[in-house]
Protein backbone atom coordinates (compact mmCIF):
# COMPACT_ATOMS: atom_id res chain seq x y z
CA UNK A 1 0.00 0.00 0.00
CA UNK A 2 1.61 3.27 -0.84
CA UNK A 3 1.95 5.62 1.93
CA UNK A 4 -0.53 8.56 2.81
CA UNK A 5 -0.15 11.78 1.03
CA UNK A 6 1.90 14.28 3.02
CA UNK A 7 -0.68 17.50 3.78
CA UNK A 8 0.80 20.62 4.25
CA UNK A 9 -0.21 23.90 5.28
CA UNK A 10 -0.52 27.21 3.75
CA UNK A 11 -0.15 30.20 6.92
CA UNK A 12 -2.35 33.22 5.55
CA UNK A 13 -2.16 35.31 8.40
CA UNK A 14 0.13 38.38 8.61
CA UNK A 15 3.54 38.25 9.21
CA UNK A 16 3.01 40.62 12.31
CA UNK A 17 0.62 38.16 13.73
CA UNK A 18 2.92 35.17 13.28
CA UNK A 19 5.97 37.26 15.11
CA UNK A 20 3.63 38.44 17.60
CA UNK A 21 2.52 34.39 18.33
CA UNK A 22 6.07 32.95 18.24
CA UNK A 23 7.01 35.75 20.70
CA UNK A 24 4.29 34.91 23.07
CA UNK A 25 4.80 31.06 22.68
CA UNK A 26 8.80 31.00 22.88
CA UNK A 27 8.64 33.44 26.21
CA UNK A 28 9.96 36.45 24.20
CA UNK A 29 6.97 38.69 24.32
CA UNK A 30 5.51 39.19 27.66
CA UNK A 31 1.70 40.24 29.44
CA UNK A 32 3.36 43.70 29.76
CA UNK A 33 3.98 44.20 26.55
CA UNK A 34 0.88 42.41 25.08
CA UNK A 35 -0.98 45.41 27.26
CA UNK A 36 1.03 47.87 25.80
CA UNK A 37 0.46 46.85 22.11
CA UNK A 38 -3.02 47.13 23.42
CA UNK A 39 -2.78 50.71 24.12
CA UNK A 40 -0.79 51.70 20.82
CA UNK A 41 -2.71 49.73 18.48
CA UNK A 42 -6.10 52.00 18.61
CA UNK A 43 -3.92 55.20 18.78
CA UNK A 44 -1.64 54.22 15.35
CA UNK A 45 -4.94 53.32 13.97
CA UNK A 46 -6.50 56.68 14.74
CA UNK A 47 -3.02 58.62 12.91
CA UNK A 48 -3.14 56.52 10.02
CA UNK A 49 -6.55 57.00 9.19
CA UNK A 50 -6.08 60.81 9.70
CA UNK A 51 -3.26 60.52 7.23
CA UNK A 52 -5.02 58.71 4.94
CA UNK A 53 -8.75 60.21 5.09
CA UNK A 54 -10.87 60.50 8.26
CA UNK A 55 -10.94 59.06 11.72
CA UNK A 56 -14.01 59.35 12.25
CA UNK A 57 -15.89 57.21 9.84
CA UNK A 58 -15.60 52.97 11.08
CA UNK A 59 -15.04 52.06 7.58
CA UNK A 60 -11.88 54.02 7.15
CA UNK A 61 -10.81 52.83 10.86
CA UNK A 62 -11.19 49.37 9.76
CA UNK A 63 -9.15 50.22 6.73
CA UNK A 64 -6.62 51.73 8.80
CA UNK A 65 -5.88 48.37 11.12
CA UNK A 66 -5.67 46.44 7.78
CA UNK A 67 -3.02 49.26 7.17
CA UNK A 68 -1.13 48.85 10.38
CA UNK A 69 -0.94 44.96 10.28
CA UNK A 70 0.40 45.47 6.78
CA UNK A 71 3.06 47.90 7.53
CA UNK A 72 4.11 46.39 10.37
CA UNK A 73 4.78 43.04 8.43
CA UNK A 74 6.11 44.68 5.52
CA UNK A 75 9.41 45.99 7.81
CA UNK A 76 9.68 43.04 10.47
CA UNK A 77 9.41 40.46 7.16
CA UNK A 78 11.85 42.73 5.56
CA UNK A 79 14.02 44.06 7.74
CA UNK A 80 14.08 40.42 9.76
CA UNK A 81 14.92 38.56 6.28
CA UNK A 82 11.58 36.44 7.33
CA UNK A 83 13.15 35.36 10.47
CA UNK A 84 10.52 34.26 13.40
CA UNK A 85 12.84 35.25 16.05
CA UNK A 86 14.30 38.13 14.85
CA UNK A 87 10.86 39.78 14.33
CA UNK A 88 9.69 39.10 17.93
CA UNK A 89 12.75 40.39 19.95
CA UNK A 90 11.68 43.39 17.13
CA UNK A 91 8.62 43.57 18.60
CA UNK A 92 9.33 43.39 22.32
CA UNK A 93 12.33 45.92 21.94
CA UNK A 94 10.30 48.49 19.81
CA UNK A 95 7.01 49.95 19.96
CA UNK A 96 4.34 49.45 17.30
CA UNK A 97 4.42 52.45 15.86
CA UNK A 98 7.83 53.13 15.43
CA UNK A 99 7.28 49.45 13.56
CA UNK A 100 4.65 50.86 11.20
CA UNK A 101 6.54 54.24 10.79
CA UNK A 102 9.18 51.51 9.12
CA UNK A 103 7.18 50.17 6.69
CA UNK A 104 5.79 53.46 6.14
CA UNK A 105 9.24 54.97 5.60
CA UNK A 106 10.18 51.86 3.39
CA UNK A 107 7.22 52.67 0.63
CA UNK A 108 7.73 56.43 1.22
CA UNK A 109 11.40 55.67 0.01
CA UNK A 110 10.13 52.89 -2.99
CA UNK A 111 7.70 55.59 -4.04
CA UNK A 112 10.62 57.97 -4.33
CA UNK A 113 13.22 56.07 -6.28
CA UNK A 114 12.94 56.89 -10.31
CA UNK A 115 10.34 54.72 -12.37
CA UNK A 116 11.95 55.26 -15.40
CA UNK A 117 15.29 56.24 -16.83
CA UNK A 118 14.00 59.29 -18.88
CA UNK A 119 15.23 61.74 -16.66
CA UNK A 120 12.44 64.42 -17.73
CA UNK A 121 9.91 61.98 -16.58
CA UNK A 122 11.33 61.84 -13.01
CA UNK A 123 11.15 63.75 -9.88
CA UNK A 124 13.85 64.45 -7.13
CA UNK A 125 11.90 65.88 -4.58
CA UNK A 126 11.33 62.99 -2.28
CA UNK A 127 8.19 61.86 -1.61
CA UNK A 128 5.57 64.61 -0.81
CA UNK A 129 1.82 65.06 -0.06
CA UNK A 130 0.95 64.40 -3.87
CA UNK A 131 2.56 60.67 -3.63
CA UNK A 132 -0.17 60.14 -0.50
CA UNK A 133 -2.50 58.61 -2.27
CA UNK A 134 -0.01 56.30 -4.29
CA UNK A 135 1.04 55.36 -0.75
CA UNK A 136 -2.35 54.57 0.22
CA UNK A 137 -2.43 51.51 -2.85
CA UNK A 138 1.01 50.55 -1.24
CA UNK A 139 0.40 50.39 2.44
CA UNK A 140 -2.14 47.40 1.58
CA UNK A 141 0.86 45.81 -1.15
CA UNK A 142 2.40 42.10 0.23
CA UNK A 143 6.56 42.04 0.29
CA UNK A 144 6.66 40.12 -2.52
CA UNK A 145 5.09 43.21 -4.73
CA UNK A 146 7.36 45.44 -2.44
CA UNK A 147 10.61 43.62 -3.43
CA UNK A 148 9.37 42.81 -7.12
CA UNK A 149 8.97 46.59 -7.42
CA UNK A 150 12.04 47.64 -5.21
CA UNK A 151 14.24 45.32 -7.95
CA UNK A 152 12.92 47.15 -10.41
CA UNK A 153 13.36 50.81 -9.22
CA UNK A 154 17.09 49.58 -8.04
CA UNK A 155 18.00 49.22 -11.46
CA UNK A 156 16.91 52.25 -13.09
CA UNK A 157 17.89 53.99 -10.39
CA UNK A 158 21.70 52.08 -11.02
CA UNK A 159 21.20 53.81 -14.98
CA UNK A 160 20.26 56.86 -14.04
CA UNK A 161 23.02 57.46 -11.34
CA UNK A 162 25.25 55.52 -14.50
CA UNK A 163 24.36 58.25 -16.74
CA UNK A 164 24.71 61.14 -14.10
CA UNK A 165 28.35 59.83 -13.03
CA UNK A 166 29.65 59.49 -17.10
CA UNK A 167 27.61 62.85 -17.95
CA UNK A 168 29.70 64.72 -15.23
CA UNK A 169 33.05 63.02 -16.59
CA UNK A 170 32.19 64.31 -20.13
CA UNK A 171 31.19 68.17 -18.49
CA UNK A 172 27.55 68.19 -17.89
CA UNK A 173 25.58 67.77 -15.08
CA UNK A 174 22.10 66.28 -13.87
CA UNK A 175 19.95 69.50 -14.17
CA UNK A 176 21.45 69.72 -17.49
CA UNK A 177 20.20 66.26 -17.92
CA UNK A 178 16.56 66.71 -16.86
CA UNK A 179 16.67 70.34 -18.55
CA UNK A 180 17.28 68.74 -21.95
CA UNK A 181 14.74 65.53 -21.41
CA UNK A 182 17.30 62.99 -21.87
CA UNK A 183 17.10 59.53 -21.40
CA UNK A 184 20.25 57.52 -19.23
CA UNK A 185 20.72 54.32 -21.21
CA UNK A 186 20.83 56.97 -24.49
CA UNK A 187 23.58 59.17 -21.69
CA UNK A 188 25.05 56.41 -21.52
CA UNK A 189 25.30 54.78 -24.79
CA UNK A 190 27.03 58.54 -26.30
CA UNK A 191 29.19 58.82 -23.47
CA UNK A 192 30.78 55.05 -24.32
CA UNK A 193 31.35 56.32 -27.78
CA UNK A 194 32.92 60.02 -26.54
CA UNK A 195 35.44 58.15 -24.51
CA UNK A 196 36.10 55.69 -27.29
CA UNK A 197 37.14 58.72 -29.59
CA UNK A 198 39.03 60.67 -26.73
CA UNK A 199 36.55 63.53 -26.73
CA UNK A 200 35.81 65.06 -23.34
CA UNK A 201 32.24 66.56 -23.90
CA UNK A 202 29.07 65.87 -24.49
CA UNK A 203 28.39 66.57 -27.89
CA UNK A 204 25.69 68.50 -29.85
CA UNK A 205 24.58 67.15 -33.13
CA UNK A 206 27.45 68.65 -35.09
CA UNK A 207 29.78 67.00 -33.10
CA UNK A 208 28.14 63.91 -32.60
CA UNK A 209 28.15 63.37 -36.40
CA UNK A 210 31.46 64.39 -36.54
CA UNK A 211 32.15 61.31 -33.82
CA UNK A 212 30.44 58.78 -36.17
CA UNK A 213 32.75 59.99 -39.07
CA UNK A 214 35.76 59.64 -36.75
CA UNK A 215 34.73 55.81 -36.17
CA UNK A 216 33.52 54.69 -39.80
CA UNK A 217 36.84 55.91 -41.09
CA UNK A 218 38.90 54.44 -38.51
CA UNK A 219 36.77 50.94 -37.73
CA UNK A 220 34.67 50.70 -40.77
CA UNK A 221 36.98 49.75 -43.17
CA UNK A 222 36.98 46.32 -40.90
CA UNK A 223 33.56 45.25 -41.96
CA UNK A 224 30.22 46.51 -40.45
CA UNK A 225 29.17 42.93 -39.18
CA UNK A 226 31.97 42.84 -36.85
CA UNK A 227 31.03 44.49 -34.12
CA UNK A 228 34.24 44.26 -32.11
CA UNK A 229 35.99 46.98 -34.00
CA UNK A 230 34.01 49.23 -31.93
CA UNK A 231 36.63 50.01 -29.18
CA UNK A 232 34.21 50.54 -26.49
CA UNK A 233 35.61 49.57 -22.50
CA UNK A 234 33.70 50.87 -19.35
CA UNK A 235 35.99 53.39 -17.62
CA UNK A 236 37.84 51.95 -14.55
CA UNK A 237 36.78 55.25 -12.64
CA UNK A 238 33.39 54.19 -12.54
CA UNK A 239 32.27 52.95 -9.14
CA UNK A 240 31.69 49.48 -8.58
CA UNK A 241 27.91 49.43 -7.97
CA UNK A 242 27.30 50.90 -11.25
CA UNK A 243 29.49 48.35 -13.66
CA UNK A 244 27.09 46.03 -14.68
CA UNK A 245 24.59 48.25 -15.70
CA UNK A 246 27.01 50.29 -17.87
CA UNK A 247 28.24 46.46 -19.31
CA UNK A 248 24.21 45.89 -20.56
CA UNK A 249 24.35 48.97 -21.92
CA UNK A 250 27.58 48.60 -23.83
CA UNK A 251 27.16 45.22 -25.02
CA UNK A 252 23.34 46.94 -26.76
CA UNK A 253 25.61 49.32 -28.23
CA UNK A 254 27.82 46.76 -29.43
CA UNK A 255 24.96 44.46 -31.22
CA UNK A 256 24.50 48.67 -32.66
CA UNK A 257 27.85 48.61 -34.53
CA UNK A 258 27.05 47.03 -37.84
CA UNK A 259 24.71 49.77 -38.53
CA UNK A 260 27.11 52.68 -36.86
CA UNK A 261 29.79 51.50 -38.53
CA UNK A 262 28.07 51.36 -42.09
CA UNK A 263 28.76 54.28 -44.31
CA UNK A 264 26.33 53.92 -46.72
CA UNK A 265 23.59 55.38 -43.84
CA UNK A 266 23.79 58.93 -43.03
CA UNK A 267 23.66 59.65 -39.73
CA UNK A 268 20.83 61.81 -39.50
CA UNK A 269 19.10 59.24 -41.36
CA UNK A 270 19.79 56.84 -38.92
CA UNK A 271 20.09 58.10 -35.72
CA UNK A 272 17.41 60.43 -35.95
CA UNK A 273 15.07 59.06 -38.64
CA UNK A 274 15.00 55.41 -37.88
CA UNK A 275 12.41 53.75 -35.58
CA UNK A 276 14.42 51.59 -34.13
CA UNK A 277 17.34 54.15 -32.85
CA UNK A 278 15.27 57.08 -32.34
CA UNK A 279 16.23 58.25 -28.77
CA UNK A 280 18.59 55.42 -28.34
CA UNK A 281 21.82 57.84 -28.07
CA UNK A 282 21.91 61.69 -26.74
CA UNK A 283 23.44 64.74 -27.98
CA UNK A 284 22.88 68.31 -26.72
CA UNK A 285 20.37 70.09 -28.79
CA UNK A 286 22.13 72.92 -30.34
CA UNK A 287 20.16 75.13 -33.06
CA UNK A 288 22.20 77.82 -33.40
CA UNK A 289 25.19 75.46 -33.94
CA UNK A 290 23.48 73.36 -36.17
CA UNK A 291 22.18 76.54 -38.49
CA UNK A 292 25.38 77.75 -38.41
CA UNK A 293 27.42 74.87 -39.58
CA UNK A 294 24.49 74.51 -41.94
CA UNK A 295 25.33 78.12 -43.21
CA UNK A 296 29.03 76.96 -43.19
CA UNK A 297 28.54 73.93 -45.20
CA UNK A 298 26.09 75.80 -47.21
CA UNK A 299 28.19 78.67 -48.28
CA UNK A 300 31.41 76.36 -49.12
CA UNK A 301 29.01 74.41 -51.43
CA UNK A 302 27.60 77.59 -53.19
CA UNK A 303 31.09 79.72 -53.58
CA UNK A 304 32.25 76.51 -54.91
CA UNK A 305 29.33 76.04 -57.41
CA UNK A 306 29.04 79.76 -58.29
CA UNK A 307 32.57 80.39 -58.31
CA UNK A 308 31.38 84.26 -56.65
CA UNK A 309 29.18 84.73 -59.65
CA UNK A 310 25.93 86.38 -58.32
CA UNK A 311 24.19 87.95 -61.77
CA UNK A 312 20.67 86.55 -63.16
CA UNK A 313 21.99 84.79 -66.02
CA UNK A 314 24.92 82.65 -64.07
CA UNK A 315 22.26 81.77 -61.65
CA UNK A 316 19.21 81.12 -63.70
CA UNK A 317 22.21 78.62 -65.91
CA UNK A 318 22.57 77.28 -62.43
CA UNK A 319 18.90 76.63 -61.91
CA UNK A 320 18.35 74.99 -65.13
CA UNK A 321 20.75 72.69 -65.23
CA UNK A 322 19.76 71.10 -61.77
CA UNK A 323 16.39 71.19 -63.32
CA UNK A 324 17.14 69.22 -66.13
CA UNK A 325 18.74 66.69 -63.70
CA UNK A 326 22.32 67.70 -65.24
CA UNK A 327 25.35 68.93 -63.39
CA UNK A 328 25.11 72.08 -61.73
CA UNK A 329 27.26 75.02 -63.78
CA UNK A 330 26.65 78.84 -64.34
CA UNK A 331 28.50 78.95 -67.89
CA UNK A 332 27.43 76.98 -70.78
CA UNK A 333 28.75 76.74 -74.26
CA UNK A 334 26.78 76.63 -77.30
CA UNK A 335 27.17 72.54 -77.62
CA UNK A 336 26.65 71.95 -73.81
CA UNK A 337 23.59 74.24 -73.87
CA UNK A 338 21.96 72.05 -77.04
CA UNK A 339 22.66 69.31 -75.65
CA UNK A 340 21.00 70.28 -72.09
CA UNK A 341 17.71 71.09 -74.11
CA UNK A 342 17.84 67.70 -76.25
CA UNK A 343 17.71 66.23 -72.50
CA UNK A 344 14.95 68.26 -71.49
CA UNK A 345 13.05 67.13 -74.31
CA UNK A 346 14.11 63.90 -73.64
CA UNK A 347 13.67 63.63 -69.90
CA UNK A 348 11.58 66.35 -68.75
CA UNK A 349 12.21 69.74 -66.96
CA UNK A 350 11.64 69.66 -63.02
CA UNK A 351 11.60 73.42 -61.44
CA UNK A 352 10.92 71.72 -57.96
CA UNK A 353 14.63 70.37 -57.84
CA UNK A 354 16.02 73.77 -58.43
CA UNK A 355 13.76 75.05 -55.59
CA UNK A 356 15.17 72.54 -53.09
CA UNK A 357 19.13 73.42 -54.38
CA UNK A 358 18.40 76.76 -53.68
CA UNK A 359 17.20 75.72 -50.21
CA UNK A 360 19.98 73.54 -49.51
CA UNK A 361 23.06 75.56 -50.43
CA UNK A 362 21.88 79.24 -51.21
CA UNK A 363 22.60 82.21 -48.77
CA UNK A 364 19.60 82.27 -46.51
CA UNK A 365 19.32 85.58 -46.93
CA UNK A 366 19.10 85.76 -50.70
CA UNK A 367 16.69 82.66 -50.67
CA UNK A 368 13.65 84.07 -51.36
CA UNK A 369 15.35 86.72 -54.09
CA UNK A 370 16.54 83.74 -55.72
CA UNK A 371 13.38 81.56 -55.60
CA UNK A 372 11.70 84.95 -57.13
CA UNK A 373 14.10 85.40 -60.04
CA UNK A 374 13.51 81.69 -60.77
CA UNK A 375 9.73 81.50 -60.49
CA UNK A 376 9.93 84.09 -63.03
CA UNK A 377 12.04 82.35 -65.58
CA UNK A 378 10.28 79.18 -65.32
CA UNK A 379 6.87 80.98 -65.64
CA UNK A 380 8.35 82.36 -69.09
CA UNK A 381 10.51 79.71 -70.24
CA UNK A 382 9.19 76.44 -69.56
CA UNK A 383 6.14 76.18 -72.54
CA UNK A 384 9.63 76.56 -74.56
CA UNK A 385 11.81 74.59 -73.22
CA UNK A 386 9.42 71.76 -73.98
CA UNK A 387 8.13 72.76 -76.73
CA UNK A 388 8.09 69.99 -79.94
CA UNK A 389 7.60 72.52 -82.30
CA UNK A 390 9.41 72.39 -85.73
CA UNK A 391 11.53 75.71 -84.60
CA UNK A 392 11.36 74.94 -80.73
CA UNK A 393 14.86 73.84 -80.66
CA UNK A 394 15.97 77.49 -82.24
CA UNK A 395 13.50 79.06 -79.76
CA UNK A 396 14.98 77.59 -77.00
CA UNK A 397 18.08 78.31 -77.64
CA UNK A 398 17.69 82.00 -78.69
CA UNK A 399 15.91 82.04 -75.08
CA UNK A 400 19.32 80.50 -72.93
CA UNK A 401 21.32 83.31 -75.21
CA UNK A 402 19.15 86.22 -73.73
CA UNK A 403 18.33 84.76 -69.94
CA UNK A 404 21.22 82.58 -69.32
CA UNK A 405 24.78 82.58 -69.65
CA UNK A 406 25.67 81.04 -72.93
CA UNK A 407 29.45 81.42 -74.35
Amino acid sequence: MSSPSAISLYDTRAFFEKALQYGVQHGIIGAEKIEAMRVEGPKGMVQIARYFGNEYLRPELEKARDRMVNLISLYLEHSCDGDLQQAAESLRDFSLLSRSKGGSDMLKALIAMPQTSHFGMNERAGFTDEHIPLLAKWSLRNLADYQAELARRSHVAQVVDAAVWLAAELGMDAAELEEAGADAEAVIRTALLVLATGRSEMPDWVAFEKMIAALRKKHGAVSPAVAAALPLAVPKKLPAHLRDVVEAVRQSVMADAPKILDTALPPRQLFDRSPAFMGRYFWVEDGLNEVDHHDRQASAVWTKVTGGNADDGSLLTLFLCVAAGSAPKTLLTEKSAATLLRKIRKSGFNPALAHQYIADHAPVQHQDAYASLWNDFVEEAQATLQSDAVHAHHDALALLRRECYVQ
